[in-house]
């Protein structure tokens, strides 16, 4: 039960960038604009990272813990280069990138002795000046991941760090037949990570309008003269919900097939707002922000000893597209 419980908490927050667009190709016509991943092989792009989370709630387990936290509280800071490798002998749309940390730093607070948030500034720090490189797929997953091994010990403990490369859409989740200002449309997936069953992440997104980017995007990450007039920017609102779908109170296979039946319920909502430049295709600033309720059990399917998280989370955190360096 005790690594099934480092699970739960460790999974109690969706990462802060799963919502998060980072580069798109913009292809232009008079009336619709089409989305799709693309990279300049040589492009070097800088991006600034910031999230803060706050949870509050309690752990019920067999043995009363009177030190157990209520509170806790964290911030990560990342400047992050990513430089574009190539796409030799990969699918079409398919690019290798590197990743470079050129500043990682995190804090968090807490209510109580947590010796995982003892460790979240080491982490980070170790992080620092360290460049990880992978696979970005056509459809925005990542894959060949090279780098982490040396720096987190496990996987789980790395996904902060790459969830905001990971929350890319893929194409068929935007329309296919190009998009046009005031045109809505939707998706729904599994949410990753809970332990419950049925719960999904549902997302409506708006093309709002187009207006001038921000001030930190007038030069294009090329190095060239912005476009007479100024950039214009797109700018894609997306509200999303987070539920179970019917009435499904099945557990996951993972936690069957380890003699476990979970219960409860899992809520949230929140929105991200997306500035996207149609002269040089890429995102130059995103917020996102979120609350997520949870409620759920995790009982012994052989002992009927349980775990019970009550939990409430506030998430926000912003990306924005660094001028080049001079």
């Amino acid at each position: 039960m005790r690594s099934t419980r480092a699970f739960a908490l460790s999974k109690s927050v969706v990462p802060f960038a799963v919502c998060f667009t980072l580069v798109f190709a913009v292809f232009a016509s008079t009336e619709r604009v089409h989305f799709a991943p693309h990279f300049s092989v040589g492009e070097t792009l800088r991006y600034r990272i910031e999230s803060r989370t706050t949870s509050t709630g309690t752990t019920t387990t067999p043995i009363v813990n009177p030190e157990g936290g209520s509170k806790a509280s964290q911030a990560i800071h990342l400047i992050v280069r990513l430089d574009v490798l190539d796409s030799h002998g990969l699918p079409p749309g398919a690019v290798n990138l590197r990743a470079t940390y050129e500043k990682s730093a995190a804090e968090s607070e807490t209510d109580a002795f947590n010796p995982d948030a003892t460790s979240l500034g080491d982490q980070y720090a170790r992080l620092e000046g360290r460049s990880i490189e992978f696979t970005m797929e056509p459809g925005g997953q990542l894959s060949n991941v090279k780098g982490l091994e040396d720096i987190f010990s496990d996987r789980s403990a790395a996904e902060p760090v790459l969830s905001w490369l990971q929350g890319i859409p893929s194409g068929p989740a935007l329309p296919q037949d190009g998009i046009a200002i005031g045109q809505k449309w939707k998706s729904e997936r599994p949410l990753a990570g809970s332990p419950l069953s049925g719960v999904v992440w549902r997302t409506e997104s708006t093309y709002l309008r187009n207006e001038p980017c921000p001030s930190s995007a007038s030069v294009p990450a090329s190095g060239e003269s912005p476009a007479k007039g100024g950039e214009l920017c797109a700018v894609i609102l997306t509200r999303f919900t987070i539920s179970r779908s019917g009435a499904s109170n099945e557990t996951p296979d993972d936690f069957r097939r380890n003699g476990l039946r979970t219960s409860g319920s899992w809520t949230g909502s929140g929105q991200s707002l997306d500035l996207i430049s149609l002269a040089t295709n890429l995102l130059v600033s995103s917020t996102q922000t979120s609350i997520q309720d949870m409620d759920y059990q995790i009982t012994s399917a052989s002992t009927g000893s349980a775990i019970r998280r009550k939990g409430h989370v506030e998430s926000d955190s912003e990306i924005a597209l660094l001028p080049p360096q001079k």
